[in-house]
């Protein structure tokens, strides 16, 4: 959609920097003495070579083609960036998980043996 609209736009902008407009004004001296003067506006395409408005229309479209291929390519890239970041953090966040898992069952070992301990120091 970008594309047509891009397109639309540079076309329009040649064809309005194309155009081409004459004012002439011609003094015309009458029978009897006096002089008539008469402006005339002439706005005209003036001669354009279509060979020349196809060869820009062609670049233009090149150049959008070109401009879209290079935002779809980095959104591409962005996308498989975010999937490693993403696989990354699950990554981390399951060795996390480990070291909390081993953490808590020595800590609870721990606790187990320090209980049997004075288990045994109040028996005696």
């Amino acid at each position: 959609m970008k594309k047509h609209i891009l397109t639309a736009v540079a076309i329009s902008t040649l064809f309005i920097a194309c155009t081409k407009s004459t004012t002439k004004t011609e003094k015309i001296e009458n029978p009897d003495g006096s002089i008539t003067t008469t402006t005339t506006t002439e706005t005209s395409s003036g001669l354009i070579d279509t060979s020349k408005i196809d060869k820009a229309k062609s670049d233009l479209k090149n150049t959008v083609d070109n401009a879209g291929n290079k935002i779809e390519n980095t959104a591409q890239k962005a996308k498989e960036d975010i999937n490693k970041v993403g696989k990354d953090i699950k990554s981390g966040v399951q060795d996390v998980s480990k070291d909390v898992k081993d953490a808590t069952a020595k800590g609870a070992q721990k606790v187990e043996d320090a209980a049997r301990k004075i288990k045994e120091d109040l028996k005696k």
